[in-house]
């Protein structure tokens, strides 16, 4: 069992940047692969990101590579998406999520923060 607390969106205009964290009530969140995702009014909630539990490697939704970047600190219980180069279609809730199976596939993903809301101004 994990929770999970997400903090940092808010608003900001195009071409700006975010620093997202999350952070994880848990004794072994090393064992836990993590994600961001996100969500539109109206929309599903899609993968953005994610990262596996030694923060080894990583996987991006191609509407974001070369914009954000996820990392882990298994010392601070924290997962991070810095996000750059902010564009309004990058409105959302965003998630932080946990997983102990697939790390890249969003229904492995069993246990979910409450989001933080991002809004991009053009």
């Amino acid at each position: 069992q994990v929770q999970l607390v997400e903090s940092g969106g808010g608003l900001v205009q195009a071409g700006g940047s975010l620093r997202l964290s999350c952070a994880a009530s848990t004794r072994t969140f090393s064992n836990f692969h993590m994600g961001w995702f996100s969500q539109a009014p109206g929309k599903e909630r899609d993968l953005v990101a994610t990262i596996t539990w030694s923060g080894g490697r990583t996987y991006y939704a191609d509407s974001v590579k070369g914009r954000f970047t996820i990392s882990r600190d298994n010392a601070r219980n924290t997962v991070y998406l810095q996000m750059n180069t902010l564009k309004p279609e990058d409105t959302a809730v965003y998630y932080c999520a946990a997983s102990t199976r697939d790390w890249t596939a969003r229904d492995s993903f069993a246990y979910w923060g409450q989001g933080t809301q991002v809004t991009v101004a053009s």
